[in-house]
């Protein structure tokens, strides 16, 4: 069954009330997050409650900070699948606005956690944080749920155990090196970008290189460059491919997008939503004297991109 997508905290009927949830951004719900669920999901399983996860959209950092470069590890959608696999049956993404900002912690604890979703348990990671100022702890989520009438559950840091820091900032660190490798570390699988494919110059088309155009809209900009690429369509197919990350140096566009060839495929994607995996950075953005020049580099990209994917 599909993780049921609940997108408020009033008036929900008893059906959606009752779960052992983990709470927090949860954005890219790298192992870290997984640790804090796996806490929830121990809870759901004594208590004989729905697991659930408890996030936010906008995230509240867009909201505080409503010009900050673009930050997003995961769209909505992304999220939801990310957490259907780890067991979650519910997943809250309750809207951040200026009622929301103003609740404080004791009165998110008692409008939202009790009241509203009426939470059997509230499992948080060791920094958690929640109300106007930021001045609710896990401790005091705890003495507010021996209160209230939930339990709760305070997970400890969780690191790799090579020293590598697992983080949604730690993914930002390594999205902004190039390092997919260290990215996909963290969170247990590649870095994806999800969206909608549109209509660009169609330039790629006159050299053989049909691509599948994504804007990047609220995600955090990886290290400009070409990639190897996996390609999930809406059919479920998987396709490999090489793409562009960037602004093009020879063909300067105002808005980055990502370009993707798909190796060996035929068909239109326009209006379509594609995932795609940015599996390695092969190198940097290049400027071209000519089209035979970029052709020719393209080509190469292209061998190398398959030489990657065949590897993993």
């Amino acid at each position: 069954m599909s993780i049921q997508l609940i997108r408020d905290w009033r008036d929900l009927p008893a059906s959606r009330r009752g779960a052992a949830a983990a709470l927090g951004a949860f954005d890219g719900v790298h192992r870290g997050h997984q640790a804090v669920i796996a806490s929830a999901r121990d809870a759901a399983d004594r208590l004989d409650a729905p697991l659930a996860v408890v996030s936010f959209d906008p995230h509240p950092r867009r909201f505080f900070q409503p010009d900050a470069a673009p930050f997003r590890l995961m769209s909505a959608g992304q999220m939801a699948r990310a957490l259907e696999p780890l067991g979650v049956q519910r997943l809250y993404l309750l809207p951040f606005d200026a009622r929301m900002a103003a609740l404080s912690d004791t009165d998110f604890a008692e409008q939202v956690m009790a009241d509203g979703l009426g939470l059997k348990h509230a499992a948080v990671g060791f920094d958690f944080t929640y109300g106007k100022g930021r001045t609710g702890s896990p401790d005091a989520l705890a003495r507010a749920g021996a209160r209230l009438g939930f339990t709760v559950s305070v997970t400890d840091r969780v690191d790799d155990r090579g020293g590598l820091k697992l983080s949604s900032s730690a993914v930002r660190e390594a999205l902004d090196a190039g390092d997919m490798a260290r990215a996909a570390r963290i969170l247990g699988r590649p870095f994806a970008i999800e969206g909608e494919v549109v209509h660009g110059d169609k330039r790629g088309r006159t050299i053989g290189v049909p691509t599948a155009n994504i804007r990047l809209g609220d995600y955090m900009r990886p290290a400009y460059g070409v990639y190897a690429t996996r390609t999930r369509l809406p059919d479920g197919r998987v396709i490999d491919g090489v793409a562009n990350l960037g602004v093009r140096p020879m063909f300067e566009i105002a808005e980055p997008l990502l370009e993707v060839w798909l190796f060996d495929f035929e068909g239109d994607l326009y209006g379509q939503t594609v995932e795609t995996e940015l599996v390695a950075r092969l190198r940097g953005e290049m400027n071209f004297d000519d089209l035979d020049a970029l052709k020719t580099q393209i080509d190469a990209d292209a061998s190398a991109a398959r030489a990657v994917l065949a590897a993993r």
